[in-house]
Parts: structure tokens; C-alpha cells; sequence
């Protein structure tokens, strides 16, 4: 990594002057944690900044403690329930947060990939980190990003270089040398969904056969809660109706079973949903990731494919 003061040429520290500052903090233990987080967060609610927190309940109780009486003022959220989808986070936590206070300056801590991500996860938490970059352009806040660097793999480390324009180990705070332009860097991790079994059902689809394709998924989840099944034919629903309207008119779905959780998958000829948060061009994908457990996408010169997952 580059070592260079990250300040503009008066030497104010950029993420004072920046409309939007996305940094990542390496910690490596509850005192680097700490140490990282609870001046931030104390500061912003000394300024009357707006203030949330996205950690762990463990790491939030610790938080709290540090903080005292000013804890009162944060908005605390466990981000193991919350950003269970990765493609969750920047939709339903971030953007919920700051439009919220949409004429002040806004400050967030998010802990978006922990050591309990799998690896089917682990694409959707790139590709987040990299949409934040350009979803929150011109936005005034700044979103502090961390990353437990004595649990998480290196690769896991050496992405968050690439998805954050800043990087902060205990005192020392740098430009990203690694830094990547979030588009090439979404690309990269579009990679292919592994195969689905042999045993899934699998139905092709067209405008016509949409009220059909509705209630064999909810045939298929039926043994999941009846909200669960609501919400899972509500997505699919939204996947396929993408397909129609914007790919050749049809496509098919499958359905499976892995454990206590459903998938369905839907695939076409199209170029699938644009990659964006921040109009409603992108509204279709985010209704389903806020509906389901995890969203994988894979686009190909061939065409697109959506799997979602929901389980109890």
C-alpha cells in the first residue's frame, strides 16, 4: 500500500472537505476496534451529525459501553440480521439512514464482510462495497467500513484496498495505491453461479404463463412461513417480469432446495438489471434484495441469471 498523507494542500484532511468519503479501518482486537471507532462516532454526534452503526450485537455492546450517555444519540443496527444480503445494505440500511436526514452531512460504520461470510456470499459483499462508490456520489456524509484484519483472509483485505478510495490502520491513514473503479471492480466479481442440481424443477416461462409460474413457486415453498412464500413468489415474480419486458419475452425458471432454504433462479437472453441504487431504473432488484436472504447475478454474452435464496 502507498503510504501518503491524505489531506488537500492546506493539510485538512480529506474526508472533512469530500461531499462523501468511503474509508475501510483494519482492526485486529476489541482495542483496535474501539480505538478506530468510538472517536469517530462520538465526534459526529458532537457535531449533531446524524450517527449509525452496522456492526455486530457483540461489537454494538461494546460500542455502547465506551460511548456512555452519547450512545443514546446513535442509531445502532445488528448488520448479521440487516445486511444478511450483501445487496441488502446500501438500499435498506445506508440509504434508509441517510435519507432520513437528506440535508445534513450524514456518518455511518458499516462491518459488511465478517469471517462467517461463505463463499456464495462473498461476490454480492464486493460488488456492495464497489456500488457504494458511485450510489452515494455527491451525497454528504462519510461511511467508515471495517474489516477485521485478524480473522479475515488477505484476499478479503486486498479487495476492501480496492473498493475504498482510503484505508486506515491504527493511526496511519493512506490512499488506496489499489484503489479500482467500482464498475471494472463489479465486473470482475460477476463471475458464474456454480450449477444447479440435476433434482431441480425447471419451467419455462412467458407473459402468458406468469399467473402459472406464481403458484408452482409457492407450491415449491410451501413448507417455508406464508410470508416467506409471499415474499418469494413476489420476487420471482419481478425477476421474470424483468425477463419479459426486457430480454426476448421469456425465460426459465428453476427451483431447488438446499437445506432449509429455497432458490429459485430465473435466466434469460437479457443484460439483467442495471447495477444502481440510485433511481428508479434500478428499483426492481432492489424490492428483491430486500425480499430475499441472498441475491447472486451472473451476466454472460448469453444473457443473465438471477439466483435468490430464502430460507426459515
Amino acid at each position: 500500500m502507498k503510504a501518503c498523507s491524505v489531506t488537500d494542500p492546506t493539510g485538512t484532511p480529506m474526508n472533512s472537505v469530500a461531499p462523501f468519503a468511503h474509508e475501510a479501518l483494519f482492526y485486529r482486537d476489541e482495542d483496535d476496534f474501539l480505538a478506530g471507532t468510538a472517536k469517530f462516532v462520538a465526534d459526529g454526534v458532537s457535531r449533531d451529525e446524524p450517527v449509525l452503526v452496522a456492526v455486530s450485537e457483540a461489537r454494538i455492546a461494546l460500542l455502547r459501553e465506551r460511548l456512555g450517555v452519547q450512545a443514546d444519540q446513535v442509531h445502532f443496527i445488528d448488520m448479521a440480521e440487516a445486511g444478511r444480503n450483501p445487496g441488502r445494505i446500501i438500499p435498506g440500511v445506508l440509504m434508509a439512514f441517510s435519507a432520513s436526514a437528506p440535508q445534513r452531512r450524514v456518518r455511518m460504520v458499516g462491518e459488511p464482510v465478517w469471517a462467517g461470510r461463505t463463499e456464495l456470499e462473498y461476490p454480492a459483499c464486493v460488488q456492495h462495497e464497489a456500488l457504494i462508490n458511485t450510489a452515494f456520489e455527491g451525497r454528504r456524509g462519510t461511511l467508515l467500513c471495517l474489516y477485521d484484519a485478524g480473522e479475515l483472509p488477505g484476499h478479503v483485505l486486498k479487495d476492501a484496498q480496492r473498493t475504498h478510495p482510503v484505508v486506515i490502520e491504527g493511526s496511519r491513514r493512506t490512499a488506496s495505491e489499489w484503489y479500482t473503479d467500482p464498475a471494472e471492480l463489479a465486473d470482475i466479481y460477476n463471475v458464474p453461479l456454480p450449477p444447479p442440481p440435476l433434482s431441480a424443477e425447471q419451467h419455462p416461462f412467458s407473459v402468458g404463463t406468469l399467473a402459472h409460474m406464481r403458484k408452482i413457486v409457492m407450491a415449491h415453498a410451501s413448507w417455508l412461513r406464508r410470508e416467506q412464500v409471499e415474499d418469494l413468489v413476489l420476487a420471482v415474480n419481478e425477476l421474470a417480469t424483468n425477463s419479459i419486458l426486457h430480454a426476448s419475452g421469456r425465460g426459465v425458471l428453476r427451483m431447488w432446495r438446499e437445506g432449509d432454504t429455497a432458490v429459485c433462479e430465473v435466466s434469460d437472453s437479457g443484460s439483467g438489471f442495471p447495477p444502481s441504487f440510485t433511481g428508479l431504473s434500478g428499483f426492481g432488484i432492489v424490492m428483491v434484495n430486500l425480499l430475499c436472504d441472498l441475491v447472486r447475478t451472473h451476466t454472460s454474452h448469453t444473457g443473465t441469471t438471477v439466483r435468490v435464496y430464502l430460507g426459515r
